[in-house]
């Protein structure tokens, strides 16, 4: 058995003495790769019940179930954090949903902007990507993924209650930090533009809206998932669970 368990997320509900039963993927991970055998013990969490201890009743090449023994740490809540992104190319866009899972996003929405490059988005291959991150970095649940929208749209039926964090390449480069403190902890939500930034119509909309809070991200152009850790690492810092 190895040192370290390997941990999955899974779909089913968690409790004592409760079987689970793993997709195909799964089962040939466990199987083939890691060479897992019936009575190997590995971690369960589904987002909801924490995290729990299962050995595996069984194991084939596309079937294996897991029995649940106990759970080894409670359900954490995390940040109500959302993070809103013009969908990038592909491993860009991979590299992104993996690094916004680890800093505690709640929830991926994909937004559509006048110089979005990539319309066509894969919301399960997103998924997959959060579930990946997920197992990998110990985080006990994962975020929900949107369907993408025009960025119009999300901003008409905004709940105003959720401040919208912008990252405005326009803005003054000055402290984020400072426009960060004065907003009170709680729900939250972060946006990243597309590459070449907003078109000057969107920028404008955005910053009429009274729930934006346009923050600059120094003094150096980043790339859109350099700039996706940038922002998600300071709001986590000023308002979210690193305080």
């Amino acid at each position: 058995m190895p040192s370290k368990l390997q941990r999955l997320f899974v779909k089913s509900k968690l409790a004592p003495g409760g079987e689970v039963e793993l997709d195909s993927g799964q089962a040939h991970y466990l199987g083939n790769v890691l060479r897992l055998r019936e009575g190997d013990e590995i971690l369960l969490f589904n987002g909801k019940d924490g995290e729990w201890c299962a050995s595996l009743a069984a194991i084939g090449k596309k079937k294996a179930r897991a029995q649940v023994s106990h759970q080894t740490r409670p359900q954490e809540a995390g940040p109500d954090l959302h993070y809103l992104f013009a969908p990038l190319k592909r491993a860009r866009l991979d590299y992104m949903a993996q690094k916004a899972t680890e800093l505690g996003a709640s929830m991926l929405r994909p937004v559509l902007t006048r110089r979005t490059v990539a319309e066509r988005l894969k919301v399960d291959r997103l998924f997959a990507n959060t579930v990946e991150a997920a197992e990998q970095c110990g985080i006990l649940r994962v975020p929900e993924i949107a369907e993408p929208e025009p960025l119009i749209k999300v901003l008409a039926t905004w709940d105003a209650g959720r401040p919208l964090i912008f990252a405005d390449e326009a803005a003054p480069s000055a402290s984020p930090l400072e426009t960060l403190a004065a907003l009170e902890p709680g729900p939250v939500a972060v946006l990243i533009g597309p590459e070449g930034g907003f078109d000057p119509e969107e920028r404008a909309l955005l910053l009429a809206k009274p729930f934006v809070h346009p923050i600059s991200l120094g003094p150096r152009v980043m790339r859109a998932d350099t700039a996706a850790v940038a922002a998600l690492a300071l709001v986590n810092a000023a308002l979210g669970d690193w305080r």
